[in-house]
């Protein structure tokens, strides 16, 4: 992606309004980690799978899986767009093969470096590990935001790592003093 734009919601999250129709997205909470004049991506943080660390461990042959840390790790289902690859949101300041600091204190990382790192515990403590990610094309967010799909506020590293994957997102609208509930589940234009 080319040159962050004025306005980058990088470093935000996406909250979905509750008249969003879109299954991929209907209740959830994306963190965005690039946004420029190309388009965005992000990683839908509250989206649990079945599958665990320690199952991601064992499929891409991390050996000495007694020892190895992390194992009971939930794995999100992090959007829509290339399900097979693998995303970590970490606060670690190393760099890794495929490392792209978002911001100071959040980095996402796609290499396997990290992974068996994390196994041996010497890898990143706060982590969310997701499959997939959520793509849009140029002005595509935009015209959603627009359209009231999403609401956006600040992303910080407290939320994003130490608040339970269950209230990801009503804690985000907490934030900018939204409370879902009282939400319409339908959008209206005057």
């Amino acid at each position: 992606m080319s040159s962050e734009t004025a306005n980058s919601l990088r470093n935000q999250f996406l909250i979905a309004m509750p008249h969003m129709a879109d299954p991929n997205f209907a209740d959830s909470v994306t963190y965005i980690c690039e946004h420029n004049d190309q388009g965005a991506m992000g990683i839908v943080i509250n989206r649990p799978t079945n599958l665990t660390l320690g199952e991601i461990y064992r499929q891409i042959g991390i050996e000495d899986l007694e020892q190895a840390a992390h194992q009971e790790e939930v794995i999100c289902a992090g959007g829509p767009v290339q399900l097979e690859r693998g995303f970590v949101l970490h606060d670690s300041q190393q760099v890794w093969e495929s490392t792209l600091q978002v911001a100071p204190g959040i980095n996402l990382t796609t290499s396997r470096d990290i992974l068996q790192a994390v196994a041996e515990g010497r890898g990143p403590q706060q982590i969310i590990i997701a499959l997939g990610y959520a793509g849009w094309g140029a002005g595509q967010l935009e015209a959603e935001i627009k359209e009231n799909a999403w609401l956006t506020c600040e992303a910080s590293p407290e939320l994003l790592f130490n608040t339970p994957i269950h209230l990801r997102r009503q804690a985000a609208a907490a934030s900018i003093g939204v409370d879902l509930q009282r939400l319409a589940p339908d959008s209206g234009h005057a």
